[in-house]
């Protein structure tokens, strides 16, 4: 069987690269890049993306082994009916570790042809490096990347106010448009920039908002094999995900001239306020997902759809929805019903096998950008701490010891971070642990350790996980 590259794949199509991407992974590969596709395939737009890799360890190395290309693999329920799809994806051209190629990714400030940046760094992707002083090397944050290429840009075109980008980025935090733009504007305060650069950098760029929903599992590694069969290809980055997508931009007319990615008839909206979108998406589906891992994963369960319909881990992702997440949201409840249902039906999804550590990347950040909204809108409401949440929450102080029975957790997250949890679980005292957790302001931007009874209340939820283990200790407070 041929390897899948460009000179044994004849359909691909050579276009300009008007697209800057931060980040290889699987989310901006079978959602951002299959739209772009659907784009370019419908005659709407001709542009091709160079991947940046925005971390030291990545795999634009493997994906540049196969010329960019690889198969999106889609798999469902669409309208009642079972639905799987096939797609080879040609839209990556050029690849680029900014870590060993600087000079390379300083290029693309000088294309006449880059038209839009997107970006998927995780949560915490987006976040002030106030190190990132030294511009004549390649900058640790996204932002500072971003910082200098579009210095470099505007030294290149001296300024000129129409060679401004479209920027997207898709991370998972509120506002991310305007959230990126004022770490950009603070950082480059720090590096003492030109007023002339900061007045291009804001009037010619155009920042928005977005919103991303599909779930993608990653690589199919039980259905490679059979996949490679059916394309006639040996592909080493395939990437499937679930039929279900939407992608909502706050309107900005620049933005929609560059990329008007609503215009091929897929999910995609443009909308004056992305916020009810926000919230319902947010809270619910990716709430639910991290509130889920800890409790499923150290309960001996692997996947979503096992957690889902596991009596145990279902009953308390029902609960934690309807008790907690639901109430929190201000749309009507029929609306909120009918979609909390669907996002049970697509953790069920047959065809999908997301395991419950792919989305355990990052979960310190994940916890606070989640479920700590819920959380503080539930007490805000009810005048009390929910529940579920906390009992996620000392699941998670749990599963950052890293073990669960006899194995080693794969834990991945910021260093800072796991050095913390390192050192939590060097205490041995559970009401220590709790109050250590809850208390950390420079994690949680507040002091958890301050409401209620906090403190006892998940000082109790661990000792019972660690010392009865977690399935008992979830029936325990299931019967609460």
């Amino acid at each position: 069987m041929n390897d899948l590259n460009r000179s044994n794949y004849t359909k691909s199509v050579k276009r300009p690269v008007k697209i800057l991407q931060f980040g290889e992974g699987n989310f901006l590969r079978a959602f951002v890049d299959w739209i772009l596709q659907n784009l370019n395939d419908s005659g709407v737009i001709n542009a091709n993306v160079a991947v940046v890799q925005p971390m030291p360890m990545g795999r634009v190395a493997e994906l540049a082994k196969q010329d960019g290309l690889y198969t999106v693999c889609l798999e469902g329920i669409d309208k009642g009916e079972k639905v799987q799809s096939r797609r080879i994806i040609d839209v990556l051209s050029d690849f680029i570790n900014p870590f060993e190629e600087y000079d390379k990714y300083l290029s693309y400030a000088k294309s006449e042809d880059l038209e839009v940046i997107i970006s998927n760094t995780t949560e915490a992707g987006i976040a002030l490096d106030p190190t990132d002083t030294d511009l004549t090397k390649c900058p640790k944050s996204f932002p500072g990347k971003l910082l200098a290429l579009l210095n470099a840009r505007y030294e290149h075109f001296n300024g000129d106010i129409s060679k401004g980008l479209a920027i997207i980025p898709c991370e998972l935090i509120d506002h991310n448009g305007d959230e990126l733009k004022r770490v950009m504007l603070e950082l480059a305060g720090i590096n003492k920039m030109s007023m002339g650069f900061i007045k291009w950098l804001t009037e010619a760029n155009h920042f928005t908002s977005t919103l991303v929903d599909r779930i993608v599992p990653g690589y199919p590694r039980d259905a490679a094999a059979e996949i490679c069969e059916e394309i006639g290809f040996q592909d080493n980055n395939i990437v499937k995900g679930e039929i279900f997508h939407l992608w909502v931009l706050q309107k900005e007319a620049f933005v929609q001239e560059k990329l008007p990615a609503d215009k091929s008839g897929l999910n995609v909206i443009f909308a004056d306020d992305i916020t009810p979108y926000k919230q319902r998406k947010v809270k619910i589906l990716n709430g639910s997902h991290t509130a889920m891992v800890p409790v499923a994963y150290m309960s001996g369960i692997d996947t979503v759809r096992e957690s889902v319909e596991d009596e145990d881990v279902g009953k308390f992702v029902q609960e934690l929805v309807n008790d907690e997440i639901k109430p929190t949201i201000d749309l009507p409840k029929d609306e909120m019903d009918a979609f909390a249902n669907s996002v049970i039906e697509r953790f069920k999804n047959p065809f999908i096998r997301h395991e419950l550590m792919s989305i355990a990347l990052n979960s310190t950040t994940k916890f606070k950008t989640r479920l700590l909204p819920t959380y503080n809108d539930y007490r805000a409401k009810f005048g009390k701490s929910p529940k579920h949440i906390l009992f996620s929450f000392a699941s998670l102080c749990v599963f950052y010891k890293g073990k669960r029975g006899d194995e080693d957790i794969k834990l991945a997250d910021d260093q800072k971070y796991l050095d913390f949890w390192k050192e939590l679980w060097t205490k041995t005292d559970y009401t220590d642990i709790a109050k250590t957790a809850l208390c950390q302001k420079d994690i949680w931007e507040q002091d958890l350790s301050a409401d209620d009874d906090n403190v006892s209340v998940v000082a109790g939820y661990i000792k019972n996980i660690v010392e009865n283990g977690e399935r008992a200790a979830l029936k325990a407070f299931l019967g609460e």
